[in-house]
Order: C-alpha cells, then structure tokens, then sequence
C-alpha cells in the first residue's frame, strides 16, 4: 500500500501539459454508443492508447471528466460514459433495469465497443459504487481500478451500521427513496453544484435531456434501506464481497459531507492488488472539480508508475 497526501504531489509529480479550455473539448471530441442488450449507452472519447473507461455519479453526467480528460488523453484513450437515464443514453423504464448487473453490462459493452477486452476503470459517487462492482465481479475486464470518494463496499456498509456517522450523512439517499422525490427536482436545480458558471449551463442542457425518476432508480434498487436493532446493522456491515485483485487508486475529498472518510478504514484488508490511497483535505465530494489538477496528477502519476 501507498498512502500519501495531496498536498506533497506538486513537488513529487511531473508538471503536465496545459489544458485546453472546456468548450475546446466539447468541440473536439468523438460521440459514440454502446449496446447492452437493446440500452443504448452514449459516451465521449478522445485520445489513442490503452482504454480508460470513466463513470459518473449523481447528478453528473460525462463531462465531469473534462479536466481529466484533456490530459490522460495525450497518452490514453480516454472514454467517458453518461450512464443510463442521463443525458444522451438510453432511459429504460423500471426500477429493475437499474440493477447492478445492467449498470455493470453497460462498462462492459462500453469496453467491447472499444474492441478491448479490458480497461481501466475510474469511477464517482455512483460511478465509484459500479466500477467496485465490476472489478470484483468481473476481475478479467479490469486492468486498475480508480475510486473517487466512493469507500470499498465493506467499508462503505460497515459506516451505514452506525446511526450516528454515515447512516445520518446518507439520509439524502432515503429520502430519494419515497414516492415521488423525482418530483422535486429541476435540472437547473440539480446543477446548482457546479460552481463555473458557463460548464453549469451545459449540465442545465444535459439534465434536461435525463430522466429524473431513472436517477433515484439508482438508489431505490442498490442503495440499502436503514436497518434496525444491532444484529441487523452487524449483518449489513459484513457482506460477502470479492476481493479486489487489480491494483486500485483511490482519491478521496476529506471535506465530503456524503460520504465519510471513516469508510476509507481497512481498505487495504479487502484488496489483494497494490493500494494507493491519496486524500485532498481542502475538496468536497466532487474531488474531480475542487481538486482538478492535483486529482489530474495522480491519475497520470499512478497510470504510468
């Protein structure tokens, strides 16, 4: 294991080539989709080299990625998916067309698309929740696995035991389970978060292309509902879950007020491949965004270690 700290990277990594602006990648580059069993699954791609795969979370969508994207595309192919009911891909309907074998059939037919057998995959929030899923399921399709502020799945359970820690912290995720919460919500509304004013408008534009009743699909079908009295939080907080065998990156906000670091604890104990864990203190949950460059570093630095 590798455990390091954000703010010793600008000394410790290689400066990379500038960035290009946001509306200059928007321009350039390739869209594309892939099929799962009749889904279409529509990503952006630009660059040649080795397969990356990048998955969003909630509420996201593809150009999440553009800071990363303009860099590790000087030597990767970098290719970033919306994931279905957002944006651009398709929006089946019905809770169980959002269970994690379909969301994890969609990396999966992205990668074959690419006509690779294998990639490596980076994931957030949501994003960060299936590409654990499909590293652990599907280990042969997997080269390195990158997690942004997303804890292992034992981790992640282990903290929803405890009422007081992430169990509070995740009350949002209930309440996106009762009837009609998708009510509630307005794709400027759901853009709120991002704070450049000119990449806001195109989230505007790719909300109001989703579907918001798919969104919370996600939490009603994989997100486990609160439990009650100890023995059922003990069961919860040890499930059965494979180890992981890739080597595995993960780049976590200390500052995430959704996901707790305290899930970060023994993560080393359930990956069998190399560990490196970097954290930022000053970012949120959207470590992408508030860290760009330095999480930009450490996804070139660990890729070509």
């Amino acid at each position: 294991m590798i455990l390091t700290n954000a703010c010793l990277l600008p000394g410790l990594l290689a400066l990379v080539a500038a960035q290009d602006g946001p509306d200059s990648l928007l321009e350039r580059v390739e869209h594309g989709y892939a099929d799962n069993d009749g889904v279409r699954i529509h990503f952006a791609a630009l660059g040649e080299g080795p397969l990356i795969v990048m998955l969003h979370g909630f509420p996201d969508y593809w150009y999440t990625w553009r800071h990363q994207m303009e860099v590790l595309s000087h030597d990767y192919r970098v290719v970033a998916l919306d994931l279905r009911g957002y944006n651009r891909s398709d929006k089946p309907k019905g809770i169980e067309a959002y269970s994690m074998r379909h969301l994890m059939g969609d990396v999966d037919a992205v990668i074959r698309d690419q006509g690779e057998e294998s990639a490596t995959v980076i994931g957030h929030d949501w994003g960060g929740v299936i590409a654990w899923q499909f590293a652990a399921w599907h280990p042969e399709r997997v080269e390195g696995l990158v997690i942004l502020n997303v804890p292992h799945p034992t981790g992640l359970s282990r903290g929803l035991a405890d009422a007081r820690g992430q169990r509070k912290a995740s009350q949002y995720a209930y309440d996106f389970q009762k009837e009609g919460a998708h009510l509630a919500f307005t794709a400027k509304g759901l853009a709120g978060w991002v704070r450049d004013a000119g990449a806001r408008a195109h989230y505007v534009e790719a909300f109001e292309r989703s579907d918001f009743e798919a969104m919370l699909a996600y939490y009603k079908r994989n997100f486990p509902p609160p439990t009650k009295g100890k023995a059922a939080a003990e069961a919860d907080a040890a499930p059965t879950f494979p180890r992981i065998g890739a080597p595995v990156l993960v780049l976590f906000g200390l500052k995430d007020r959704y996901l707790l670091s305290d899930g970060l604890n023994n993560t080393w104990d359930w990956i069998d491949g190399e560990l490196t864990l970097v954290t930022f203190p000053k970012a949120g949950h959207f470590v992408q965004h508030d860290a760009a460059e330095l999480v930009t570093r450490s996804m070139l630095a660990w890729l070509g270690r």
